[in-house]
């Protein structure tokens, strides 16, 4: 008899890409980071793709905090092009940042060799109750920001469902 993972709680990837937004390519690191929330006990909600415009980021999280997800992951526009806006739109919507996981990120990132990973400007915070994450857009990246990510994810949701206790 297999045991049912346990649910974390709620999950929302928003990807943040202008050629996929527009149709022009198809989307690679939203199923895949849809997995890895599934495999760490999430219930993922969808993915939502929007062009690399600060009110189009800024209105897909707000949607994901009204919406009551426990974790809500961006990922791409991390990085310093003029085009990378993620890390200013989340800036908007925090309520507290946490800096110690964003750093933890992009140390772990740089350390696997995603150089993407490591130049990034991503934040991670909390708006209303719902842990907001920047992730760097290449596979590498999504795959250590998630290994990086769940046990701390973990912990941040706890304390987080505490307050509405």
């Amino acid at each position: 008899m297999e045991m049912a993972t346990p649910q974390l709680g709620r999950a929302l990837v928003v990807i943040v890409d202008d050629r996929v937004s527009h149709g022009e390519t198809q989307d690679r690191t939203g199923p895949l980071v849809a997995e890895l929330l599934e495999e760490a006990g999430f219930v993922v909600d969808g993915a939502v793709t929007v062009p690399g415009e600060a009110v189009a980021i800024r209105n897909a999280l707000n949607t994901a905090v009204i919406g009551g997800v426990d974790l809500v992951i961006t990922v791409g526009g991390t990085g310093v092009s003029p085009r990378d806006v993620t890390a200013d739109a989340t800036a908007g919507v925090l309520d507290r940042p946490i800096p110690g996981i964003a750093e933890a990120l992009r140390a772990s990132g740089l350390a696997a060799g995603a150089v993407d990973a490591g130049l990034s400007r991503g934040l991670v915070g909390i708006s209303g109750s719902t842990l907001v994450v920047n992730l760097a857009s290449s596979r590498a990246a999504v795959r250590d920001g998630m290994a990086t990510l769940s046990p701390l994810v973990t912990h941040v949701i706890s304390e987080l469902s505490r307050l509405d206790a």
